[in-house]
């Protein structure tokens, strides 16, 4: 059995909106992509990706070379003939901590009177509760349904978890509306959960709320092990066999960040309170993710007073929130580096994607030993695996102090210590 063509608009290229597009094309339907931003559709079309995914430029130039995707400045020519309509949005928080979707309400309004009898309009934007209902009344179209299908895409490996997913989540009013949604998967052998609009607008948000959580548990065990003497690693080794906690986000580091978790968190804990059953858990999550950040600066800031140096050399590795992305949208290794230049002169950083705001001043080096070169501390943020790569004797002979602190907890200490250098790492 093969899978059944459908021509798809995808509005919006943004890291979900190109990913989907691209690898519904690889699942054999028709798409267009469509994006009010001139520049960014012409250099995809020219096959410059506006982000880092392994495996998206190749999945793109696949799907143009097949004639299966294409991309368009014209909503009017992207929607013509079209069978689903994917929203594929930026929501970002608004004051209030809430997903802003101005941006789904404006281009709503202009679907109006352009879709054909019958096409489904699939919102995968992260949006608040009853946001399918909201488009639903602005469409104002009978025949036209609107379906709730959230993503769940690792930055990182999205092309992967969009052709290999765990669960497909599709939230309808219209059962067969529902279904149609859940077959352009087909292929993909994954189960498909068919539910209503507002729980699975609430499975997102609770997912993305349980693994931050998840991870301020992790870390904060870190601390906790730091203070009693035990092994955060071998404690955490120890968790991973019972099958109620599971193996998966048990590793400590230097705090959760992203695209994802921060505006999530907050717009959940907006919700729940607004509702009358305010999530205390995940208030609490987000202050200790802020507060192990800060744990980490201090660590840092304490090994660099602690060196012979009047000004310490202060190397970072690592900007991304994590490695095999470019995004450093709410990165803990950010954070941390806007709070140690407050204090320090001469702090340098190496990150081999990073993309980082025009606003944000670094003293950032093209390679890795540059960075390291006559470095008072170094502290790995980051997991990039040349990181996990680095040679004792290599660090050993271009740095000038002998403390490394290791947040991403991939080096060895004991091969270190031979070359003469202290590796540090929380509830190690």
């Amino acid at each position: 059995m093969s899978q059944t063509q459908h021509k798809i608009a995808v509005v919006g290229t943004g890291y979900v909106g190109l990913t989907s597009g691209a690898c519904l094309a690889h699942l054999g339907h028709l798409v267009t992509c469509v994006d009010v931003d001139e520049t960014k559709i012409k250099s995809i079309s020219s096959g410059v990706m506006p982000i880092y995914e392994e495996g998206l430029a190749e999945l793109v130039a696949g799907g143009q070379s097949s004639g299966n995707l294409g991309f368009t400045t014209s909503l009017e020519e992207a929607v013509r003939d079209a069978e689903f309509v994917f929203l594929c949005l930026p929501t970002p928080p608004g004051a209030d901590g809430m997903a802003d979707i101005s941006a789904i309400r404006l281009v709503v309004m202009q679907l109006r009177g352009l879709l054909r009898p019958g096409t489904i309009i699939v919102n995968k934007s992260t949006v608040p509760v009853n946001s399918t209902y909201m488009v639903q009344e602005l469409i104002n179209e009978p025949s036209v349904d609107v379906v709730s299908n959230p993503e769940f895409l690792r930055e990182g490996s999205a092309v992967h978890d969009f052709l290999h997913p765990d669960r497909i989540v599709v939230g309808c009013t219209n059962p067969i509306a529902g279904e149609r949604v859940g077959a352009l998967y087909f292929g993909t052998r994954s189960p498909v959960l068919v539910t209503d609009p507002v729980s699975a607008e609430s499975i997102k948000y609770m997912a993305n709320a349980f693994l931050a959580m998840k991870i301020s548990f992790v870390n904060q065990a870190a601390e906790y092990c730091d203070s009693v003497g035990a092994d955060v690693i071998e404690v955490m080794k120890g968790l991973s066999f019972d099958p109620r906690i599971g193996q998966t986000f048990l590793n400590p580091g230097p705090g959760w960040g992203g695209s994802c978790f921060p505006k999530d968190t907050k717009a959940l804990v907006v919700s729940a309170t607004e509702s009358g059953s305010p999530m205390t858990l995940i208030e609490e999550a987000i202050n200790a993710n802020l507060m192990h950040i800060d744990h980490i600066t201090r660590l840092i800031t304490r090994a660099a007073e602690s060196s012979r140096a009047s000004e310490p050399r202060i190397c970072l590795l690592g900007l991304t929130f994590k490695a095999n992305t470019d995004d450093t949208r709410e990165s803990p290794a950010l954070a941390i580096h806007q709070r140690l230049v407050e204090h320090f002169t001469n702090v340098v950083v190496y990150d081999p994607l990073a993309k980082v705001p025009e606003s944000h001043i670094f003293n950032r080096v093209d390679s890795l030993v540059d960075a390291i070169r006559d470095a008072d501390v170094v502290a790995i943020l980051t997991e990039w695996s040349e990181f996990a790569e680095l040679q004792p004797d290599l660090v050993a002979s271009h740095m000038r102090g002998d403390t490394i602190i290791d947040g991403r907890y991939l080096l060895n200490k004991q091969d270190f210590a031979a070359a003469g250098l202290s590796v540090i790492s929380i509830g190690r």
